[in-house]
């Protein structure tokens, strides 16, 4: 008869006692149905310590040495309190450099949840992501940078619509900047200031939105990615509707909705440059080793020399692009994009009588002189991003 759950007290008392006096102790934990060790258990816990104690011990330790002081348990609950968005793994970090040594990330976990500083997650299924055309992904700093315009709150000044340019592989942010529009003089103006601090990069990666992208345009070509590949800057895009193309800087807004949007402020700016502060020198990233972005971003070697007045095309026919987005070849006009107005694109001819067009090192499409049309190339073709020579 294995122990019951009604009067289980008894039962182990019952069994002690016929223990004592048995001369089969294996026959009787049978008929009990428990093991001799249990059976054993049993019969010195009679014998040491009396009846009264034959009720099931706690086992928990009867000393941990390696708990937390009231002071450990208290820095703890001021990190999360002062950084409630951050994990324990982060805070772990923060507390080492701090103080020499930390507790361990369970540690930090546990005084969370006890002291009510956890946020349940909500769950959501998972999405496929990608990306269209140039996939790259950045091995060093300035090789990408991606930029996008986080979603508008209202403060006490008003709509808050911030430009944020960050660091693909350091995760540096930038810039998070409350421009007064999104115009492009006001994104480029705010790009030159960028340039000539940090340098240029080798690629911007972007969404297809104004004034990144035109969906009127050839190539998605607005006014200001022109801009940047006449300065030799290569243009990534995720696909349209598709914002995990992006992630990581999504995931970076996130962080700012959290931790800025619902808060009092008097300077917007001054706070998000808190935050930016915060952010890059701060808060350490898993996946840079539990470093802060500023420990590991460089500027860029490749430094900023103004805009240049025109684009060499060595060996190629030019052709300035019009206001109205048309060039003149032959006596005829051909329309390309408003989007190069002012800039001279390059033409290449080649054996069947057509001729390759290029604006800098991207390859445009291509024009037929015999009736003055042009078929561009598509964005995400292989053969769209090449060296005109």
């Amino acid at each position: 008869m294995p122990w019951q759950h009604l009067d289980l007290m008894s039962q182990r008392t019952e069994f002690a006692l016929r223990a004592l006096q048995t001369d089969n102790f294996r026959a009787l934990c049978r008929e009990y149905g428990i093991s001799p060790r249990v059976g054993y258990k049993w019969k010195n816990r009679l014998l040491e310590e009396g009846m009264g104690r034959m009720e099931e011990h706690s086992r928990r330790p009867k000393s941990t040495p390696n708990a937390l002081s009231e002071e450990e348990v208290c820095r703890i609950v001021a990190l999360r309190v002062r950084h409630k968005h951050w994990g324990g793994r982060k805070l772990q970090e923060i507390y080492l450099r701090r103080h020499g040594e930390a507790p361990s990330e369970s540690s930090f976990k546990r005084v969370f949840e006890k002291a009510g500083l956890v946020e349940k997650r909500r769950k959501r299924r998972a999405s496929q992501g990608g990306s269209i055309g140039d996939t790259r992904k950045a091995g060093a700093s300035n090789e990408v940078w991606t930029i996008d315009f986080k979603g508008w709150w209202h403060d006490a000044q008003g709509k808050c619509e911030p430009l944020t340019v960050r660091d693909e592989w350091s995760r540096y942010l930038l810039e998070v900047r409350a421009l007064e529009n999104a115009r492009t003089e006001t994104v480029r103006a705010c790009f030159e200031r960028l340039f000539g601090r940090y340098g240029l990069p080798q690629a911007i990666r972007s969404d297809n939105g104004s004034p990144f992208s035109s969906s009127r345009s050839i190539m998605g070509l607005s006014k200001l990615s022109a801009w940047w590949v006449a300065l030799g800057i290569d243009l990534l895009r995720g696909r349209p509707a598709h914002p995990q193309d992006n992630g990581a800087h999504e995931r970076m807004h996130k962080d700012i909705s959290r931790e800025l949007e619902g808060t009092h402020y008097r300077d917007r700016q001054a706070a998000l440059d808190v935050w930016k502060r915060e952010f890059n020198e701060e808060r350490p990233h898993e996946s840079l080793g539990m470093k802060m972005p500023s420990e590991v971003y460089e500027p860029s070697k490749r430094k900023w020399e103004g805009t240049p007045d025109q684009l060499d095309y060595e060996g190629l026919m030019t052709r300035r692009v019009k206001g109205t987005g048309h060039i003149c070849f032959e006596n005829q006009l051909v329309f390309l994009s408003t989007a190069l107005h002012g800039w001279d694109v390059g033409l290449k001819p080649l054996r069947d009588g057509t001729l390759e067009v290029y604006f800098a090192r991207l390859l445009l499409g291509h024009l037929d002189p015999e009736t003055a049309s042009f078929i561009p190339v598509l964005p995400d073709a292989p053969e769209a991003m090449k060296e005109a020579a």
